[in-house]
């Protein structure tokens, strides 16, 4: 069961983590590319600040985008900006998205998100957490897979896992860190393969971060994702 407040909270302190780091930076740094293709560290930034509106629309019942080619103008035209612009925007944005998720609402209810992909309203504080948590990674100032929080490492492993669930493409796989172990890909009475290794490195490939070779593979080739 998803616990809507709780995940605000990690939301909160994800997001102080982010910006404490990225306020040592200088306005070079945040001209420089991130680890994403073709996107600036400022890039990254001003996708967060826009996403945390976007999701305040999610909340609020409007589209999360006016659409995909406004959603790209928007992050183009926010990346040059210097790095006290970006702050004070990804904060500001960052508190407008936490005082909607405190409002009273029905969490039960069903919202959209971008591309007619529809969840709960329960689960778009975790998914914001996803963009602080991984874009922060992103932005390659130190932070690593390895640092993220080992229940988000968890959850997100288990979010990915279910998202490639049923994919035509994707042989039946069983994912493991030795511990937890996950299944996704096409349905089966078993897995095809076996994918094991460390959680941050299974999180890193799932998610389009890693390329895999650090983890041990049985049964056959490791499975090519697709873009998230």
């Amino acid at each position: 069961m998803m616990d809507h407040a709780r995940d605000l909270a990690s939301v909160r302190d994800a997001t102080d983590r982010l910006l404490n780091a990225v306020a040592a930076l200088d306005n070079a740094a945040v001209a420089e590319p991130s680890r994403l293709p073709g996107w600036s560290r400022g890039h990254v930034l001003a996708h967060l600040a826009r996403n945390a509106d976007a999701l305040v629309n999610v909340l609020q019942g409007r589209p999360m985008y006016v659409s995909a080619q406004a959603r790209d103008a928007d992050i183009e035209r926010d990346a040059p900006r210097p790095l006290h612009e970006q702050l004070a925007d990804l904060r500001e944005s960052s508190a407008r998205f936490q005082e909607a998720g405190a409002a009273p609402a029905d969490w039960s209810r069903t919202v959209e998100l971008r591309n007619g992909v529809t969840d709960s309203a329960a689960r778009v504080p975790f998914r914001r957490w996803i963009e602080v948590a991984l874009h922060h990674v992103d932005l390659g100032i130190g932070y690593e897979l390895e640092d993220l929080p080992a229940e988000f490492v968890e959850r997100e492993t288990g979010f990915l896992a279910a998202r490639f669930t049923g994919h035509p493409d994707i042989p039946p796989t069983r994912i493991t860190d030795g511990t937890r172990a996950w299944s996704t890909g096409r349905e089966a009475a078993g897995p095809e393969v076996t994918v094991e290794g460390p959680a941050p490195d299974l999180l890193g490939w799932l998610s389009g971060r890693r390329d895999g070779s650090a983890l041990k593979v049985e049964g056959g080739t490791l499975p090519a994702l697709p873009p998230l």
